[in-house]
């Protein structure tokens, strides 16, 4: 028997929070539903931020909401995630399975940088702030039983401070091991938010990553989340297979791209796609789950989604 590996479709997060525009909540739902079709294993279905700051996601309750009213979706549905920046993202993301009649979020997560400069332009917080600010979160987490996920950007490059040794990822992890007194941390995402890692490159992270990780968070999994800028992504999913890595993040349709690996008149490409990912385990005899056929209606919706801009 094939040996499995794990898949999370980040497409309605982190796909569609850069889109110059919000997309109708309708249309999200059937990305979500799509998704929830071609069996991947968990969806990052939004984020509880500020409207202010990324209205391209301040429907995220209204988008549970929704999910939790379908019960024919509920029947056999992947794990649903959102994305938490802090305590009172925290509380609005609670809130979502207080209101539903069953439970809808099985997961929050949480993020900060191997960066100084990034995480100070992305959170307005030093990395030790953003960890600060986690505390909370990881407590109201473990009281409402959901897992919890920690990101980490920048884990090969920075778009401010040039390369990142793996040293600093390393460190980071060592920094969130002490959140440990508030409630587990069940996982860790490797970012590479500019898409700048190559098969070495990604190898060193991972190494120096899971050494520190069988030190002090050893109960953990290892998740990596590629952006495909160079065309090197699916390189680095054959070195990450080669390491043990068994978790990965995607996206439908390849959406998404950080918006400080673009340049000027040329949008940076986004994560790597689904199926993408799906096919590169295939071709080294690992099993997804996933069906070839749903997931390329997933991919079509999620483009489309992106070209009606």
């Amino acid at each position: 028997m094939s040996e499995p590996i794990r898949i999370t479709d980040v497409a309605p997060r982190d796909g569609l929070q850069n889109e110059p525009k919000p997309i109708p909540t309708s249309e999200k739902i059937k990305l979500i539903r799509s998704l929830c079709e071609a069996s991947v294993d968990e969806v990052e279905v939004s984020s509880f931020v500020s409207a202010k700051w990324i209205p391209q996601l301040g429907d995220a309750a209204e988008v549970f909401a929704a999910l939790a009213a379908d019960p024919k979706h509920l029947e056999r549905r992947p794990v649903f995630s959102a994305l938490v920046p802090n305590e009172k993202g925290m509380l609005a993301a609670a809130e979502v399975n207080h209101n539903a009649a069953e439970r809808i979020l099985d997961k929050v997560s949480v993020f900060t940088a191997a960066s100084e400069t990034f995480s100070q332009r992305n959170t307005n917080a030093t990395i030790d702030q953003t960890i600060e600010r986690f505390a909370p979160v990881i407590a109201a987490a473990s009281r409402d039983r959901l897992l919890v996920r920690a990101y980490i950007s920048c884990i090969v490059a920075c778009p401010f401070e040039g390369p990142i040794a793996p040293a600093k990822v390393a460190d980071v992890i060592r920094r969130l091991a002490t959140l440990q007194d508030h409630g587990p941390i069940h996982e860790i995402d490797l970012g590479d938010t500019i898409g700048a890692a190559a098969p070495e490159t990604i190898a060193a992270v991972l190494e120096a990553a899971g050494e520190e990780m069988n030190r002090s968070l050893p109960s953990a999994v290892i998740t990596l989340h590629l952006h495909d800028t160079f065309g090197r992504a699916g390189a680095c999913v054959e070195t990450a297979l080669d390491l043990g890595i068994r978790s990965f993040d995607s996206a439908a349709g390849g959406l998404g791209g950080c918006p400080y690996a673009s340049t000027p008149g040329k949008r940076a490409p986004g994560n790597i796609a689904t199926s993408l990912l799906v096919e590169i385990a295939r071709k080294r005899g690992f099993e997804t789950g996933i069906e070839p056929r749903k997931l390329a209606i997933a991919g079509s919706l999620a483009q489309s989604l992106r070209s009606a801009l």
